[in-house]
């Protein structure tokens, strides 16, 4: 299951996640972002029951995306304990985003 993320729900799904919480910080009006679409939905099914994975829209979201350096979309986050365990920017193999997440399980 893929999330959506949101200044209203980000303390509760993402900082205060028992699971590690990958995030995808991304834009509508971005190319790499909507090629990424299918890889982040693969990793959701990939992860379902033991990481968090979701996307938040950074237009929508700006004060978040501030808050967290996101200078390019996508960027790719991984929270653990309400920290960010990992970063990853840029339309990247599906096999780096893993590592990511994995290093931070």
């Amino acid at each position: 299951m893929e999330y959506t993320f949101t200044k209203e729900n980000f303390q509760a799904e993402v900082l205060d996640s028992e699971q590690p919480v990958l995030v995808d910080m991304f834009a509508t009006w971005c190319g790499p972002c909507r090629m990424m679409g299918p890889v982040v939905e693969e990793l959701a099914k990939e992860y379902e029951g033991s990481v968090k994975v979701g996307k938040l829209d950074i237009d929508e979201n700006s004060d978040i995306a501030g808050q967290y350096g996101v200078m390019s979309v996508p960027t790719f986050l991984v929270f653990k304990n309400g920290q960010v365990a990992a970063k990853v920017v840029g339309a990247v193999p599906k096999e780096e985003l893993k590592e990511a997440v994995d290093k931070a399980r």
